[in-house]
């Protein structure tokens, strides 16, 4: 197959753009599968996403268009999700942006655009949904210019749902797409007809790897050099693993064997490889001289940017949970978990997550898929502390790394866990990082978005028009403060009218404080957490109130405390469960009950004192679990 007759391309959009579905008509209208083999969303295999609505996994598949082949990734439309669409658009040459034609462009849209632009794809604009009555084509178009600075007869106006004028996306495909490009020997991208000097090694990307029960991991790639054969020896560069082409094929979308690979194909590898930490996404598959042994440019490890603690509901049910968790790292690479210990919770996990919704998402997986039901503690983002000195070997699992420091030498840290926080008076700093945020709303609701993001400590960097009724805003607001219920905030402020984009940026020094909880002066592990000194006292009251609703009732009155170091800054009391003592006296002088109330009386004050609160399972679920 030569790579003129090869055109790669993926379809981007927001949420509920209607990717899915255009991918369903692409695939009809090729015969890439017949209509009674087609369902609504084909390519989202998961029930869960089915159910939601949304896709979550990215999926590739071939279709043939007038001689051509086709190669499609539909990717994920959610920012959790961000990582998997940076790799897809790294695999291709073109991307279909859709934009629906009754929501106008929203945040998620202008991300891919961006993405899509780092690239250096070529944008097909396609319009989509212009059957629907609410379907404003003339304003949205102008949307659709004054973002790409294209012209108006480029955007494609067609109904996914309904078939209408679907074809000319094809069409434009093969127009407007430019043929796979080559690498030169430093694994440069460059245009297919400026290398002169082939490279004689073969080189792919991976852009995604599963597991399959009687294959072992299978490897998504995109080979820009060379071609691969059933058989042939492979290495991954990064990662040192060896491997054998155990079989070769494309994406039909189930696995398709094929005798060969070509180079500009998409297709999949059986590597015979048991662990899919060895086959990690962006990592390149090589064979060929070592001279040319140079990983293709653009690989970068996978960093969650929150992290929870993952736990049993029934503590005994740990062995099953790992078992459980191994399992869906193997379909989930951006899961990254380390074992974990708690006091109150028993043995569980630290978990890595991209977003909330990825923390939702594998909660709900480990539910249906192998029937756990879990407890996830406080999200938590990733903090660096700066120690003083060469303190290395005193925190093996934070990720330490020497620098110099105002001319001395420095420990940085990376923590996720409130427990690893070294104690006060032994760090220089802490420092957050820090979010650039894009809000999409119309006028009305702009004040309301400003007075949030200024609540929860944002810095107002620029807003652009979109039109005359439409703004979007840019802030820089911490991590922390988006986590919780930020998004939640900005629907409701917004009457569900704006939308959200965001990703890390930068780290910055802060007043970061460890928050404990205490609960009749003893600290409960599971409820610590990271906060910010001016919204210590905000978050402190509500868990200290939510505590006070869930903890029963004792024989003496229990304290609930939110402190940093030794200040309370929160308190709520739970008084104690009264015994009626003198319920068995009758007749006789009334200092036969004071003295029965004063023994009473003695009794609870000593239990105040050396007595313990056992908080019960159900109080961890209902104040910790999402």
């Amino acid at each position: 197959m030569q790579p003129k007759s090869i055109r790669n391309f993926c379809i981007i959009a927001h949420i509920d753009h209607g990717k899915s579905t255009l991918a369903d008509r692409l695939m009809e209208i090729s015969w890439t599968l017949e209509k009674r083999e087609l369902q609504s969303q084909t390519l989202d295999n998961m029930d869960l996403e089915r159910e939601r609505g949304i896709t979550i996994k990215l999926t590739p598949v071939r279709m043939e268009w007038k001689g051509i082949e086709l190669n499609l990734i539909d990717t994920p439309g959610h920012v959790d999700f961000q990582y998997e669409v940076s790799r897809s658009l790294a695999s291709v040459e073109g991307a279909i942006l859709v934009v629906d034609a009754t929501q106008w462009i929203e945040a998620q849209t202008l991300s891919n655009v961006y993405l899509a632009i780092e690239n250096d794809l070529e944008i097909i604009p396609v319009l989509n949904k212009i059957d629907l009555p609410s379907a404003d084509v003339e304003r949205v178009s102008e949307e659709i210019i004054n973002l790409l600075g294209c012209k108006k007869e480029d955007i494609l106006s067609v109904s996914a749902k309904t078939g209408l004028n679907v074809e000319s996306v094809l069409d434009a495909v093969i127009a407007r797409v430019p043929e796979p490009k080559k690498l030169s020997r430093t694994s440069e991208l460059l245009p297919h007809e400026s290398n002169e000097n082939e490279p004689a090694a073969k080189k792919a990307l991976i852009f995604d790897s599963q597991y399959d029960s009687y294959k072992w991991v299978v490897t998504y790639l995109k080979l820009f050099s060379g071609e691969i054969r059933k058989g042939d020896k492979l290495e991954l560069i990064n990662t040192g693993a060896k491997m054998e082409a155990l079989e070769v094929g494309c994406f039909r979308p189930k696995y398709s064997p094929t005798n060969v690979l070509y180079e500009g194909e998409i297709g999949y590898v059986v590597t015979g490889l048991k662990s899919i930490i060895d086959a990690r996404v962006g990592d390149t598959v090589f064979s060929g001289p070592e001279e040319s042994k140079h990983a293709i440019t653009g690989f970068k490890r996978i960093t969650p940017y929150i992290f929870a603690g993952v736990y049993p509901v029934d503590t005994d049910e740990y062995p099953k949970m790992k078992d459980a968790v191994e399992k869906l790292q193997l379909n989930d690479s951006s899961l990254v978990t380390e074992h974990e210990a708690s006091p109150a919770l028993g043995y569980g996990f630290r978990c890595g997550f991209l977003g909330l919704l990825h923390l939702d998402i594998v909660k709900e997986r480990l539910w249906r898929e192998h029937g756990m039901d879990v407890i996830i503690t406080s999200p938590q983002v990733t903090y660096k502390v700066l120690i003083t000195g060469d303190k290395v070997a005193a925190y093996p699992r934070c990720n330490p790394e020497l620098i110099e420091f105002e001319g001395r030498t420095c420990t940085y840290i990376w923590i996720s866990n409130p427990e690893d926080l070294p104690k006060p008076g032994t760090y220089i700093h802490i420092e957050e990082p820090i979010a650039k945020v894009e809000m999409i709303t119309p006028n009305e609701y702009i004040g309301n978005l400003m007075n949030l993001s200024q609540e929860r400590r944002g810095v107002f960097k620029n807003q652009t028009y979109l039109d005359a009724n439409r703004v979007v805003l840019h802030y820089e607001i911490p991590m922390s403060e988006l986590v919780g219920d930020f998004y939640d905030d900005l629907k409701s402020l917004s009457s569900g009218y704006a939308s959200l984009h965001y990703e890390p940026i930068k780290y910055k020094i802060d007043d970061i404080v460890k928050m404990d909880i205490r609960v009749a002066w003893d600290v409960v592990d599971a409820f610590s957490m990271m906060v910010h000194r001016a919204r210590g006292r905000t978050l402190g009251g509500r868990i200290c109130e939510k505590l006070k609703d869930n903890i029963p009732k004792a024989q003496f009155a229990i304290a609930i405390q939110a402190a940093i170091g030794n200040d309370v800054i929160a308190r709520e009391d739970i008084s104690a469960l009264r015994k009626d003592v003198t319920a068995k006296l009758y007749g006789g002088d009334i200092t036969r009950k004071r003295k029965l109330l004063e023994k009473q009386k003695e009794g609870k004050k000593k239990m105040k004192q050396f007595g313990r609160v056992s908080i019960p399972s159900e109080t961890f679920i209902n104040i910790l679990k999402k």
